[in-house]
């Protein structure tokens, strides 16, 4: 919020992160620029924090407040194009010294700004040096780049007829990629333990590859079809979304294609589009519930995991840059709920190691049931060398008892957390601490348990050795 300043967040909000126990917080664009309500994506001052908030120096304070905590700090970076207004980069000298002279190439439609000439070496000169700045001076953990499907692409958002080829007739930004590859690669090389990550929408080939193996070398790439496949899926009717089951198990399809974080991010709650809460059907129980059940299933799923903020409390209202959050809202039980179930999911995504260990690799997942259309039930294993947790998500209304599941292993399952437990404003519908299997062979394994499965709910339930 405009009212806060550096040394105010780093009191106020390095608290909550600590309080909730996330590991990193991404700070949406701090680089100056001219325009407030454009959120900070119309960047002028590439290398220097926006002065609303403080100094410099304040913000290096800020940082330091974070790592002193043990939290990292992720930096949402725009390269992707500038504004267009001549008291900036553009036509810096009268002539195009930072965009691309070619209009088909140097100017983006959508956002009425001018995009970088990556063929330059000034250019990306200029533009390494900011990002090792960020990394250098203020001590950042990583970049996140914003819109790098623009980047890739001389078609993107454009016409037949407004954009030419590449030398080889594609449309392949080239110089675009080139420049990519080497902000990768002197990163990761200078800076050691940081993360690069790509705001990446398309199904270009090998985004968090490494360049010596044709890849554009970022470390992780944001799952943007699992937040709008997912999103969909929840929005519908609990007694429709039989009819649409696919919907909710495809990312598993391409999960492993590319190292992913998975996010809930600020795009999908502006514009019209509601907060989380709203986009909920039901009633007030049932859309608390259904926003447990979606933070639940993907701290399940593999990769790792985004939120933006207002979600852990359920915000009501879309994020609008110039309100604050609605803290109020942790006055009512059912968004307290919610905020506490955010806060042990998170103590539990770092206690358990199956649930993030073998997040990039096949062998950390495995599906018992992907087909109970009928039910509206996936059940799937998350996996590491020494844990073994099952996940049974019941996207449907209604208790679901004596429901089978088949088990690889026999022994003892403890459930070890339930989206529907009384702590979260659920109905409390749940299993015994531990449930024992039965040789009784089921969904291809050779044992299996029975369990109560909760409504609108998720449970996880950790095999012990």
């Amino acid at each position: 919020h405009e009212s806060l300043d550096y040394r105010a967040l780093s009191k106020e909000l390095v608290a909550y992160v600590l309080e909730l126990g996330y590991t990193h917080v991404e700070l949406m664009p701090v680089t100056e620029h001219p325009y407030f309500p454009s959120w900070g994506y119309l960047t002028t001052g590439f290398s220097a924090p926006t002065s609303r908030f403080g100094t410099p120096q304040e913000f290096m304070m800020l940082v330091d407040a974070f790592h002193q905590a043990g939290i990292g700090v992720i930096l949402d970076w725009v390269l992707a194009h500038f504004p267009s207004d001549e008291s900036w980069l553009a036509d810096f000298d009268g002539s195009c010294v930072y965009e691309h002279p070619n209009p088909k190439r140097g100017f983006h439609p959508d956002w009425n700004s001018l995009i970088f000439n990556y063929e330059r070496p000034e250019v990306r000169s200029f533009l390494l040096s900011c990002a090792h700045f960020w990394l250098d001076k203020y001590h950042v953990d990583g970049l996140r780049v914003d819109a790098v499907a623009s980047m890739l692409y001389l078609d993107y958002s454009r016409e037949e007829g407004a954009w030419d080829p590449n030398i080889f007739g594609g449309n392949e930004n080239l110089d675009a990629i080139g420049f990519l590859k080497d902000l990768n690669e002197t990163a990761y090389t200078d800076h050691q333990g940081i993360m690069m990550i790509a705001e990446e929408s398309t199904a270009f080939n090998g985004v968090t590859s490494p360049v010596y193996s044709g890849g554009l070398g970022f470390g992780f790439k944001w799952m943007m079809g699992w937040m709008n496949d997912t999103l969909r899926y929840f929005e519908r009717d609990p007694i429709h979304r039989q009819y649409h089951h696919n919907e909710i198990s495809f990312s598993m399809a391409y999960a492993y294609s590319e190292s992913f974080v998975l996010p809930l991010s600020h795009d999908e709650v502006v514009h019209g589009k509601q907060s989380l809460i709203y986009k909920m059907p039901g009633d007030t129980w049932q859309r608390m519930a259904n926003l447990r059940l979606l933070f639940t299933y993907m701290y399940a799923h593999p990769g790792h995991k985004l939120l933006f903020m207002g979600n852990d409390i359920a915000q009501t209202s879309e994020w609008d840059i110039d309100v604050g959050v609605e803290w109020h809202l942790l006055d009512y039980l059912p968004h307290r709920g919610v905020n506490r179930c955010i806060a042990d999911l998170n103590t539990l995504y770092s206690k358990e190691e199956a649930l993030y260990m073998e997040d990039f690799n096949y062998g950390g997942f495995e599906w018992i049931d992907y087909e109970d259309s009928v039910n509206s039930v996936l059940a799937f294993l998350r996996k590491s060398k020494d844990e073994l947790i099952l996940v049974v998500c019941h996207f449907a209304d209604g208790v679901m008892e004596d429901y089978r599941i088949g088990v690889p292993q026999e022994g003892q399952w403890n459930e070890i957390f339930n989206s529907d437990a009384t702590l979260y404003n659920g109905s409390g519908q749940g299993n015994a601490i531990s449930i024992k299997s039965e040789e009784k062979p089921w969904h291809g394994r050779p044992h299996s348990i029975r369990i109560t499965v909760p409504p609108l709910g998720a449970i996880y339930l950790k095999f012990k050795l």
